[in-house]
């Protein structure tokens, strides 16, 4: 069984907010390429994007004014992380909120993401496992049997932490559903469908026996 032989990259934003059209702004990146089913390369950084940190940011985050302030620039960050991602598929844990904050970042700078497509962990979870009882990243986690190793509301941490859910996520489905080759085109049609589509659409996905 092959999972993920195709490349994709997760990624988890810390942010000011929870809007770019608000004006928020992020703060923190981690962008994760899996490969094989594991991750083998990682692109990590502070960013500073000349704003204000709101304290509750900081309360739960632990990203203070002073480590922003000393960060690389967005204009610094954003083509290294755009180069980094390439043309990979693209993946985070409500994929929606962290895609939002990439291209409004990008557009500030003139630039263009060229990833190809997009996987949310969480859709994936509630479609996949629609017997748990929450799909937080924290929850889902634990109820994986998934541990954080540092703490979360970092980037680092959360990307981790959600590329093991994502590849536990392509195990199972290889091994129920007998499928040899799981890649992201396969998860982005499940993403598509509605929950209880997923078995039946899975179950023709299995090499005639």
């Amino acid at each position: 069984m092959n999972v993920f032989d195709k490349p994709i990259v997760m990624i988890d934003f810390e942010t000011t907010g929870l809007s770019p059209d608000m004006g928020d702004r992020i703060t923190e990146v981690a962008a994760l390429r899996i490969v094989g089913g594991r991750v083998v390369e990682r692109y990590v950084s502070l960013i500073n994007c000349k704003v204000r940190i709101p304290s509750f940011i900081t309360g739960l985050t632990g990203i203070t004014q002073a480590m922003v302030d000393g960060a690389p620039s967005v204009a610094q960050v954003m083509p290294a992380l755009l180069d980094f991602i390439g043309e990979d598929a693209l993946s985070a844990h409500n994929a929606s909120f962290d895609e939002k904050f990439l291209r409004a970042e990008a557009a500030r700078l003139g630039l263009t993401p060229a990833h190809q497509g997009l996987v949310c962990s969480l859709k994936l979870a509630r479609r996949v496992f629609p017997q748990l009882t929450s799909y937080k990243l924290g929850n889902l986690s634990g109820q994986l049997g998934i541990a954080f190793k540092s703490a979360a509301h970092r980037a680092e941490s959360d990307a981790e932490v959600a590329a093991e859910v994502l590849i536990h996520i392509g195990h199972h489905i290889g091994r129920t559903y007998g499928i040899r080759e799981v890649d992201p085109a396969l998860l982005q049609s499940v993403n598509r469908l509605a929950a209880a589509k997923v078995h039946q659409f899975l179950q023709k996905q299995a090499p005639p026996v």
